[in-house]
């Protein structure tokens, strides 16, 4: 689904709730279905974005409060970034590295 009409979707469930229609356990359910989907990324991807942060890997796995090693590993395609990892990627790929600090 696009941003848009997800949002839409989301605001008119909100709307339902409010005037009764829906309880708040449906909606909590349904809010869980309007998180967008968790972006995977590649190792050529963290590479890239951890060089377009200018970091090196130390600083760039401590920033994401994870081992040097598992940087490494994901760079060479060793591993995959999993669970809150992705989410932290994800956030330094939108706002920069910074948001971390």
């Amino acid at each position: 689904m696009t941003g848009r009409l997800l949002k839409t979707l989301c605001d008119t469930a909100q709307n339902f709730a409010d005037a009764g229609l829906i309880d708040a356990q449906t909606l909590r359910e349904f809010d869980a279905t309007c998180l967008p989907p968790v972006r995977r990324y590649t190792a050529d991807e963290v590479r890239n974005l951890r060089l377009r942060c200018r970091a090196s890997q130390a600083v760039f796995a401590a920033y994401l409060n994870t081992s040097v090693s598992t940087v490494q590993k994901w760079e060479r395609g060793d591993k995959h970034p999993n669970g809150p990892s992705l989410k932290l990627l994800d956030l330094v790929e939108r706002k920069g590295l910074e948001v971390l600090a």
